[in-house]
């Protein structure tokens, strides 16, 4: 009897290994230059204006996250923000080209959004007050935050039909605003003009031309009221979907110097009541779809554009305020840091998640403040993934995801590794290419030579390890291997705030550093090497 019952638990164990997989994978990294750069606040976060009654799929996620309603004084919230050092936070959304500035002449009481049968999205318009603004700016001046604000491009505009608006714009309450915010001191570092209505639109729409003379009204109001200031404000626009030939149209409309980023929004997850969600992060190619949308925006800014820049002013991976079920939870992070990886390849030079609170895809918690997953894996970015974006060549599956920057404000290279798979572990050696253009290798040379070439070269380039240098590991998992699971865990530890309400350090492990990088099924590791021989990081 005891016999059987250990062959049973034999098989049983046996079969275990057998349904995890194995791969090992060869990453070169060619640290001689870097092929695109970010911005020291790459990583940025929303804050919206929905209000509570903002309802999809029979919920109501919203609360009490909006610029106008949120708990400001929450400690947790300022902890958060703080922990960024410098966080830029992107004051917008859809409602914004609803919204009145309770300053100047107004001429009628300031309310907040209320729900209004054939109001754009189903609301009223709305007002900031400006003890709300000066209440909103303490914090920010408080955290250090970098803030980006989101103005009205509606205003003065008529509704023609079918959502489209023509007409030029008033700028009149937006001035009063602005004008305000500078005598009060407020280092506003970007105004972006309007919410998507660029293109086709959501909700409503203006015409690429009509939007650029606008663009020019709102640059000469930016050069005529920051003429005495010590810094001037970038302009950006247009907060919209991308459209190939509006945007190409708006920057030769508005002309040289004038939008200083051209502000783009990703939500290639689809509805955030698609039941393919989890099919569609963990699929590499569906998720390589959207760098067409990367590179041809870099490419028209190239051609339209020089003196401009592609921003990511807005992404939630699924629309109508997320996913309930995923947009919150670990597997959350593979979409989202890809998403960083892939969009600075293509010289994005920020990108803003919505939302830092409010929705489904909150970083922190709409009722409780506490970080969700993605607040840590926004934070490990931030601290360790630098501006120089580098290139690499990879072996193996495509379900390993891999990208390599300068390490941030250190010499030295960060390596981020996504593992799609949910039952294959990788085993992945790095190599560098020390600083060899194998474009200048010859080319009657066949291509086995070359491969050759890269293998064969030490990630530590020209100077023999001793074994005794070591490398940074961060291995990001879920909570009992629950990918749908609310809890990251930190190399094995789980991440939550302290008794204090501070945020956690991010402490990694230090392994030798030519032993290969272990990354389990469906897991995330960041990877620092700080003697990595890399001519672009130093």
């Amino acid at each position: 009897m005891n016999y059987r019952l250990i062959l049973v638990l034999f098989l049983l164990s046996f079969s275990g290994v057998l349904c995890k997989a194995s791969s090992d994978v060869t990453i070169i990294v060619r640290g001689s230059a870097t092929i695109a750069e970010t911005s020291d606040e790459f990583v940025c976060a929303t804050i919206d204006w929905w209000p509570p009654q903002k309802c999809n799929y029979n919920q109501c996620p919203w609360g009490q996250a909006s610029v106008l309603n949120l708990d400001l004084q929450h400690p947790f919230l300022a902890n958060a923000i703080k922990a960024f050092k410098r966080l830029r936070i992107r004051v917008g959304g859809s409602l914004q080209d609803q919204v009145v500035y309770d300053v100047g002449n107004l001429g009628y009481p300031c309310k907040p959004f209320s729900k209004m049968a054939g109001g754009l999205f189903g609301f009223s318009k709305g007002c900031l007050s400006m003890e709300r603004w000066d209440a909103l700016n303490a914090l920010f001046q408080k955290t250090g935050a970098i803030v980006t604000f989101g103005i009205n491009a509606l205003r003065g505009r008529q509704h023609l039909h079918s959502g489209i608006w023509a007409g030029p714009w008033n700028s009149t309450n937006a001035r009063d605003f602005i004008k305000y915010t500078i005598s009060k001191g407020y280092p506003v570092d970007s105004w972006e003009f309007g919410n998507e209505l660029s293109g086709r639109g959501i909700g409503a729409s203006v015409a690429a031309e009509q939007y650029g003379e606008d663009v020019i009204s709102l640059k000469a109001i930016l050069d005529d009221l920051y003429k005495n200031s010590s810094s001037r404000p970038l302009l950006v626009a247009p907060g919209g979907f991308f459209e190939q030939q509006w945007y190409a149209q708006l920057l030769d409309v508005s002309g040289s110097g004038v939008v200083n980023a051209m502000t783009h929004h990703i939500y290639n997850l689809g509805s955030g009541n698609d039941r393919n969600i989890v099919n569609k992060i963990t699929d590499p190619q569906y998720l390589s779809r959207v760098a067409d949308t990367f590179r041809t925006i870099q490419l028209t800014v190239k051609r339209h554009g020089p003196w401009s820049s592609a921003w990511v002013g807005e992404a939630g991976g699924a629309y109508n305020s997320g996913s309930r079920l995923v947009s919150n939870t670990f597997l959350n992070s593979l979409w989202y840091l890809d998403q960083l990886g892939m969009s600075s390849k293509y010289d994005t030079k920020v990108y803003c998640r919505q939302s830092l609170i409010g929705g489904n895809y909150g970083l922190l918690d709409t009722k409780t403040f506490v970080p969700n997953p993605d607040y840590y894996s926004a934070l490990l970015w931030h601290q360790i993934m630098g501006k120089g974006v580098l290139s690499i060549d990879i072996s193996g599956s495509p379900y390993l995801r891999a990208y390599a920057h300068c390490r941030k404000n250190k010499g030295g290279v960060a390596l981020l590794l996504i593992n799609l798979s949910k039952s294959t572990e990788f085993g992945v050696s790095v190599r560098n290419d020390i600083n060899v253009d194998l474009d200048e290798v010859d080319t009657n040379k066949d291509s086995s030579f070359v491969h050759g070439l890269k293998r064969t070269v030490s990630w530590v380039g020209r100077k023999a390890s001793d074994g005794a240098e070591k490398r940074e590991e961060y291995h990001l998992t879920a909570k009992g291997g629950n990918h749908l699971s609310r809890t990251m865990l930190l190399n094995g530890k789980i991440l939550e705030l302290t008794e204090d309400g501070d945020i956690p350090a991010l402490n990694p492990v230090l392994v030798p550093v030519n032993s290969p990088i272990s990354v389990a099924p469906l897991s995330i590791a960041f990877v620092g090497f700080p003697k990595f021989e890399a001519r672009a990081c130093v």
